[in-house]
């Protein structure tokens, strides 16, 4: 029997959702160390020397950034495919996949979010809510303005399901979490799309575990996926005290 792939990494981020959808649409089989970036010990740095999530361990290789993740699943299984067959759509889903991992990802992780989740629930800091604001009134905003332009009127961006519609509704669900939600009105394409994706069933699975654990302590999370039935690894390489200092993810 081939051994599990192996990720850590949070059930909570969307890089980390990106690479479990992969792996589940591709029938792979694999198991979680549901860690945060900010609990790993010594062995998470050697891993991942920028302590970022997820981390896919497979044998001997080690790999710790999503996109690069997600190319290595589908060169590893090719089928079904998650990027487009045509040269200049697959050029495409992947600059939307950057776009998501970066610019949506200053404003709706690192500036909403980190601010209001992280930062008071894991440090037990106050939000700058200067910082929340300006994400809320300009930056998401302007990033909404961009990708409903680029989103045709209906389906997902490329015809069929891609790494581009599962990294922008991966952003949205974590967004979700601290009562973030797109103004139909204003973008009704970029909407839709993410509603589209979040009801598919590989989706909803993963929403399952992450409901589970969502406002419980980081303590008490792995507890609740194992009674959840999410398939994690036997061994953490999590501490008890969060380092501080946001580690960004990847």
């Amino acid at each position: 029997m081939p051994q599990r792939l192996r990720i850590i990494g949070n059930y909570l981020s969307p890089y980390v959702r990106k690479v479990l959808v992969c792996l589940e649409l591709k029938g792979l089989e694999y198991e979680v160390d549901p860690i945060a970036p900010f609990v790993g010990n010594d062995e998470f740095t050697r891993l991942s020397p920028l302590r970022r999530v997820p981390v896919l361990v497979d044998g001997e290789l080690v790999l710790s950034d999503s996109s690069v993740i997600c190319q290595y699943l589908e060169d590893q299984q090719p089928t079904p495919s998650v990027y487009p067959r045509d040269i200049a759509d697959r050029a495409r889903a992947r600059w939307l996949e950057e776009y998501a991992d970066t610019r949506l990802a200053d404003g709706l992780i690192w500036r909403l979010f980190h601010q209001l989740a992280i930062k008071r629930h894991v440090f037990g800091e106050a939000p700058n809510e200067a910082v929340v604001q300006h994400a809320r009134e300009v930056e998401i905003p302007a990033a909404l303005d961009y990708l409903e332009r680029q989103l045709p009127d209906e389906g997902f961006v490329f015809g069929a399901l891609s790494i581009a519609d599962i990294s922008l509704a991966s952003f949205f669900r974590t967004a979700s979490f601290v009562r973030y939600a797109i103004d139909a009105e204003r973008w009704p394409r970029m909407a839709a799309l993410v509603a589209q994706v979040q009801a598919l069933p590989v989706f909803q699975k993963l929403a399952g575990f992450e409901d589970c654990m969502l406002r419980l302590p980081l303590a008490e999370q792995r507890g609740a996926l194992i009674t959840a039935g999410a398939p994690l690894t036997s061994d953490t390489l999590g501490t008890s005290a969060p380092r501080p200092g946001p580690p960004r993810a990847s």
